[in-house]
C-alpha cells in the first residue's frame, strides 16, 4: 500500500533513500502535474526526476523526464524447449553465437541491413519518419542499429520459469537515435521555458506545452522512438529465437507467447476526469489485464506480471529491481570476483566490465515484488540460466 510524501506524491516504495523523495516532491510542485506522481517500489534518484516515477502532466510532456532512452524496456518469448532440453546443447555456444548475431555495447552497430524482416522494420520505421516529418539527419547509421543491445544495464537472458520452460528474454530500447531525439528535445524545452519566464526549480523539469510547434514536432520525434524501440527489441528476440532454434538444430524454437513493453515513455490517457500525458520513467503499464516484464539484477530473478489496474498507482508498476549505489560505488565497492561468485550457476561472460552490474547494487527485486503486490501479480517467475551483456 502507498505513503503519502506529500499532498500529491505517493509512494510504494518501502526502501527509499533522501534525494529520491526531494526529487519526486519538488516534480510534484509544477503547475502542471495532475492528479499526483506515483513512485514505484524502485524508485531511485536520477537526473531531474527518479528513476521509477510516474508523472501525469496536463497539456505539457516533460522530455527530460521520458529520458534519453526513449521506449527503453522488455522482451520475453516462451519456446516449446524444457529444463532438461538444456542438457543437450552448450550454452556458452549459444552465448557465443549470440554475441555474433547481436551487436553488444554502445557504438556497436550491425554492418548491414541483412535479414528480411530487418528491412521489413526498417521499411515501417521510413515510412513512419516520413509521414511525422520526422528529421532523422542526426543519425545516418539509424538503420544500422536496429537490432543491437547496447551496454549499462541492458542485457540477453535465458531463462527457466517455474515449470522448467525455456524463456527468451533481454533489456534494451532506442539505442543512439533515440538518444539524440531526446537530447535535441531536452534542449529545446529547456530554451521554451527560459524564453517565457517560467521558474524551475531544476533544469530537467523543463517542459513543452500542447500548444506549441515544439510540442508537435517532439511528440511525432517520440512516437517514432517509440516504435524503434519496440522493433528493435522484436529484431533482437527473432535472432535470438533463431540462433536458439539452430543450436537445437530445429526450423524454430516453437514461440508460444511474447510480451514487448516499454519502461521510459509517454502516452495519452484519461485520469481522474482529464486528459493527461502519463510519462513512466522507470514504469510499466499495469492496467488491468495488461502483461508486463519486470527484470531482476544480474544474477536474480525475473517476473512476468499481469497488470491490476490500480488508479492510485496510475495504473503502473516497477520495471525492476532499482539501483541502491551508483555504478561508481559498486566498481569501489566489489570486485570480479565478487560478481562471478554471485553468477554461480549462470553461464555469462567474466571480467571487470560487468562489476557495476553485481547484484548487491541493485535493490532486492522480491522485495520490490513483495511492494507492488497491489499493483501487479505474478504470472510466471524466471531464473536465469544464461547472462549475456555489452560493456
Amino acid at each position: 500500500m502507498p505513503v503519502t510524501l506529500a499532498p500529491n506524491v505517493l509512494s510504494w516504495a518501502s526502501a527509499i533513500d533522501e534525494t529520491t523523495v526531494d526529487q519526486a516532491v519538488a516534480l510534484a510542485r509544477l503547475p502542471i502535474i495532475h492528479p499526483h506522481i506515483a513512485l514505484m517500489p524502485d524508485a531511485h534518484a536520477g537526473k531531474g526526476s527518479a528513476v521509477g516515477t510516474v508523472i501525469p502532466t496536463v497539456e505539457a510532456v516533460i522530455p527530460a523526464a521520458v529520458g534519453v532512452d526513449i521506449g527503453c524496456g522488455m522482451v520475453a518469448a516462451r519456446t516449446r524447449y524444457t529444463e532438461s532440453d538444456l542438457d543437450r546443447i552448450d550454452l556458452s555456444t549459444l552465448r557465443d553465437r549470440l554475441e555474433r548475431a547481436i551487436p553488444l555495447s554502445p557504438g556497436n552497430y550491425n554492418k548491414a541491413v541483412r535479414h528480411d524482416h530487418t528491412r521489413e522494420r526498417v521499411r515501417e520505421l521510413e515510412m513512419l519518419a516520413d509521414s511525422g516529418g520526422v528529421d532523422l539527419s542526426h543519425s545516418p547509421k539509424w538503420r544500422e542499429q536496429l537490432g543491437s543491445l547496447g551496454g549499462g544495464n541492458h542485457f540477453i537472458e535465458l531463462c527457466l520459469d517455474e515449470s522448467g520452460a525455456v524463456w527468451c528474454f533481454l533489456h534494451s530500447g532506442s539505442r543512439g537515435v533515440g538518444n539524440k531525439i531526446a537530447q535535441k528535445h531536452i534542449r529545446i524545452a529547456q530554451a521554451h521555458c527560459a524564453e517565457r519566464g517560467i521558474q524551475l526549480e531544476d533544469r530537467d523539469h523543463a517542459y513543452l506545452e500542447q500548444s506549441t510547434t515544439e510540442f508537435t514536432e517532439y511528440l511525432a520525434e517520440l512516437r517514432w522512438a517509440q516504435r524503434f524501440a519496440r522493433l528493435n527489441r522484436d529484431e533482437m528476440m527473432d535472432r535470438f529465437l533463431a540462433e536458439l532454434a539452430r543450436i537445437f538444430r530445429d526450423d524454430d524454437a516453437g514461440e508460444s507467447q511474447r510480451v514487448n513493453c516499454h519502461h521510459n515513455y509517454t502516452e495519452k490517457i484519461a485520469l481522474d476526469g482529464r486528459e493527461v500525458w502519463l510519462t513512466r520513467k522507470g514504469a510499466i503499464d499495469a492496467s488491468e489485464g495488461r502483461m508486463g516484464c519486470i527484470p531482476g539484477s544480474m544474477g536474480t530473478r525475473s517476473y512476468i506480471v499481469r497488470g491490476k489496474g490500480n488508479a492510485d498507482g496510475l495504473f503502473s508498476a516497477p520495471h525492476g529491481a532499482g539501483r541502491r549505489m551508483s555504478r561508481t560505488q559498486a566498481k569501489r565497492r566489489f570486485s570480479a570476483a565478487d560478481l562471478d561468485a554471485a553468477m554461480q550457476g549462470i553461464v555469462y561472460r567474466p571480467g571487470d566490465a560487468w562489476v557495476d552490474e553485481i547484484p548487491a547494487a541493485y535493490k532486492d527485486i522480491d522485495r520490490v515484488m513483495e511492494d507492488a503486490d497491489d499493483l501487479v501479480e505474478i504470472v510466471h517467475t524466471l531464473r536465469q540460466v544464461m547472462n549475456l551483456k555489452g560493456t
